[in-house]
This record gives structure tokens, C-alpha cells and sequence, in this order.
């Protein structure tokens, strides 16, 4: 039977545990098994650069530290070499960089992992995984957001270097000019029939007709 201890330590390991996972948007486990100790290395510092946080914990601390967390139905994914692989800002990042690592590397491979407090099984985590980083969907969306913005800057811009080639200072002034412009005297549709030898347009219009 264990020291009084040991048991203190595992429940330490427990707690903290628990404490760095309670947060995570994301949580990924992976079978490690075959990496090289170069590829683990190379593995672990690209995920550091990119605040990935990753550690191999027995499972015996695991499934306690889950079980305070109210998080079942692990048992068949907490088995074998387990590494978790987690994240408390980026929803995809950790789906993400593991399964390119699983593809770079061949030999280690996804088990499943935790989204939103609930575990998903490998397809969920895959199509997750597919899923632009939270950085580049800002992108997106800012961009999105200036289009408009700057398209509008790019026609005023326009706008006033003809103004200035026409000897306009300013836009207002190139509007003004156009508002002072001469407007065609419009005639009424009353008085638009041309007469053609005395006839109007109407009756040179049936003369045609009647010719066809």
C-alpha cells in the first residue's frame, strides 16, 4: 500500500494538473510512441514558439485530474503512451499543430481529445484541426471591415487629381462646378414631333407602314 507520501504527492500532481487544464479552450491526447528523441525536441520547441503547452503525465494523474474537472468517458483514450497537448487561448491551435506533427513525422497519431469541457472522438478533432488559426480569421475579418474604407480613400484620391489637372482645388469645388454647369433645356414629349414636307413624325411613321 502506498505512503501517506506518495498519496500526498499524486493528489499534489492531481490538483495541479487540473489547475493548468481547467482553462484550456482545447485538449488534445496523441500516442507518442516511436519519436525519435530529436523529434520530440524538435516537436516540443516549435510548440513552445507558438505557446502550445504539451507534457507526458501518467494516466493514472490524468484521469483524476479530468474526473475533478468533471470531464468523463476517457477511459479508452487514457491508455498507452498518452501526451496532452493543450491550449488556453487558440480553440484550433493545438488540433492543429499535432495533427501536422503526426503528418510530418508518421509515427505518432491522434486519440481524440476535449473541446468545451467535452470529449470528441479522432474525426472531430481532425475536421477541427482543419480550422484557421484565430489569428488569420481576424485577418480576415479586419480586412473585411477596411475594404470599404480604404476603397473609398482610393476614389477620393482619384477624384481629386482630376480635380486638380481641371484646375479645381478641391472636390467640393469640382461639385460645385458641375452643379453650375448648363443643363439641356429638356423639351416636352408634346413638342418633339419633327415635321418632315408637313408631316409629323406619327404621320411619317404610318406612311412607312402603310408603304411595307
Amino acid at each position: 500500500m502506498p505512503s501517506k507520501k506518495i498519496l500526498e504527492l499524486k493528489k499534489k500532481r492531481v490538483d495541479a494538473l487540473a489547475k493548468e487544464l481547467e482553462n484550456a479552450e482545447s485538449i488534445v491526447f496523441s500516442d507518442y510512441k516511436g519519436l525519435t528523441v530529436e523529434q520530440d525536441t524538435q516537436m516540443r520547441a516549435e510548440f513552445r514558439d507558438k505557446n502550445l503547452n504539451y507534457k507526458v503525465v501518467k494516466n493514472s494523474i490524468s484521469s483524476r485530474a479530468f474526473e475533478k474537472l468533471g470531464i468523463k468517458g476517457l477511459e479508452e483514450t487514457l491508455t498507452g503512451p498518452t501526451a496532452i497537448a493543450y491550449s488556453n487561448e487558440d480553440l484550433v491551435l493545438a488540433p492543429r499543430l499535432v495533427r501536422e506533427y503526426t503528418e510530418k513525422f508518421r509515427k505518432m497519431s491522434i486519440k481524440g481529445g476535449i473541446v468545451g469541457k467535452e470529449v470528441h472522438p479522432l474525426d472531430y478533432i481532425m475536421a477541427l484541426s482543419r480550422v484557421e488559426s484565430r489569428e488569420n480569421l481576424y485577418g480576415k475579418l479586419l480586412f473585411m471591415m477596411l475594404y470599404p474604407l480604404t476603397a473609398f480613400a482610393r476614389i477620393a484620391s482619384q477624384v481629386a487629381e482630376k480635380g486638380a489637372e481641371s484646375g479645381a482645388g478641391t472636390v467640393a469645388e469640382m461639385a460645385v462646378d458641375r452643379e453650375e454647369e448648363p443643363k439641356q433645356a429638356e423639351v416636352p414629349a408634346e413638342e418633339t414631333a419633327v415635321e418632315e414636307d408637313g408631316q409629323t413624325v406619327e404621320e411619317v411613321t404610318e406612311d412607312k407602314q402603310e408603304d411595307n
